[in-house]
């Protein structure tokens, strides 16, 4: 039987991807309308359906379901965060297995997940929803500071500030409530956590009918105001213990969350209590993260997922991979984020970062025009240097160098009055 793949969200280049993967496999995207340009090789696509941000989740169903009557999907896949509610909505409707809409929501909603964790028994960080700044204030009178306050719903760190004192809310309740690229939906609200000391690592695993194995352990290093990431490493330089106790940790968090498939990129905090959850992801890595994984695992995570869309059994294959032998490797990626304010006009010394040994990878993230105004969010960042070495610290310190060697000009503007 030929597959008909319906994909929710553009995917990108999956759609593409699962079509090449699968001869006579056809592929019809539903995402909104302002990401169709994203999509790409849409041409290949049997039909792409696009509709306002918006659309209630009746209209997307309602829609898929018609295109269903005419011509039947036989599977339905979303590989990135925005709109997987729609997709575990269309699948729950049209009967295509797919994440469950209860795990979607306890995933992208931080304080419905952190319920979840403490009723299992997994994770007992003290956290609260709310309403208002003086809800914040209470929190930090009941637990003590530092803590953290972020947005419900969202991803790329944006939003989210370290609270020390009660001077400090008014600000980060600001920041939490503003608009962000990649939230969408501001009325969720603002979650106060506690703040988790110790070193944060995130964990790519993929899993399969409900069984977890974990990858790759992956070493942050991230702002500590606003927690954007500012690097990585992989594999973390960890002990045989500590891999230990992250792995099961996390197939913890897994199974209370009821995650069945798909990879899973989970953040955490290692500390003295042991390793507790920052937040959980249905989706692959961002900042290269999978180039990370395969460059010291060998394993594509793109193509497990394409596969195991399309039907096949993944784990085993990647159980072998993982266990066949390797020569000792660490590939780093790390990220310039200058301090200046203005608008970016040149970047400078892209070669001489290329020049320095190790590296393996250089891009420019942001184009002449840009404005520059501090460390916001990931998309703040305006390059990246990936390196390989012998040794994590030899990698870090390699794609350090790299960024070390960039230069960028920025040049003053008046911005709606204001002058940067």
């Amino acid at each position: 039987m030929s597959e008909h793949v319906l994909i929710v969200g553009t995917g990108r280049e999956f759609p593409a991807l699962v079509r090449a993967a699968r001869t006579a496999a056809e592929t019809t995207v539903m995402c909104r309308v302002e990401y169709v340009h994203k999509l790409r090789e849409a041409g290949g696509n049997a039909r792409v359906l696009a509709l306002r941000e918006h659309a209630p989740d009746a209209e997307w169903i309602a829609l898929a379901a018609a295109v269903h009557a005419q011509h039947p999907f036989t599977r339905i896949a979303t590989v990135g965060e925005r709109d997987q509610d729609r997709c575990a909505a269309i699948g729950a409707a049209l009967g295509l297995s797919t994440h469950r809409p209860e795990t979607v929501a306890l995933v992208h909603d931080k304080n419905l997940m952190r319920q979840r964790l403490a009723e299992a028994g997994v994770d007992t960080t003290a956290h609260v929803r709310a309403a208002d700044e003086q809800a914040v204030r209470a929190f930090l009178r009941a637990h003590g500071g530092p803590c953290v306050v972020k947005p419900v719903a969202g991803a790329g760190s944006a939003g989210v500030t370290l609270v020390r004192t009660e001077d400090e809310v008014a600000a980060a309740w600001q920041r939490a409530t503003g608009e962000h690229e990649g939230i969408g939906i501001t009325e969720t609200g603002v979650i106060v956590e506690e703040f988790l000391s110790g070193e944060q690592y995130s964990v790519e695993a993929f899993s399969e009918a409900g069984e977890h194995l974990v990858l790759s352990v992956t070493r942050k290093f991230s702002d500590p105001v606003g927690f954007v990431e500012l690097g990585h490493v992989a594999p973390a330089p960890l002990d045989d213990l500590q891999r230990k106790e992250i792995t099961e940790y996390v197939t913890a968090v897994l199974d209370a969350l009821g995650v069945g498939f798909g990879p899973t990129h989970t953040e955490i905090v290692l500390g003295s209590a042991g390793p507790r959850v920052i937040e959980t992801h249905l989706r692959v890595g961002g900042d290269e993260i999978p180039e990370l994984t395969r460059d010291v695992t060998g394993i594509d995570l793109a193509d497990c997922t394409v596969r195991q869309t399309l039907g096949e059994s993944v784990l085993p294959g990647i159980r072998t991979a993982l266990a066949e032998p390797r020569e000792p490797l660490a590939s780093a990626i790390w990220f310039a984020a200058p301090a200046g304010s203005g608008v970016l006009a040149e970047v400078s010394g892209v070669e001489q970062a290329r020049a320095v040994a190790g590296v393996q990878h250089v891009q420019v993230l942001a184009k002449p025009g840009a404005r520059v105004a501090g460390l916001a969010s990931s998309e703040s960042r305006l390059a990246a240097v990936r390196a390989h070495a012998d040794t994590a610290q030899a990698a870090v310190a390699a794609a350090q160098e790299g960024v070390g060697r960039l230069e960028f000009l920025l040049r003053s503007r008046v911005f709606e009055g204001e002058t940067v």
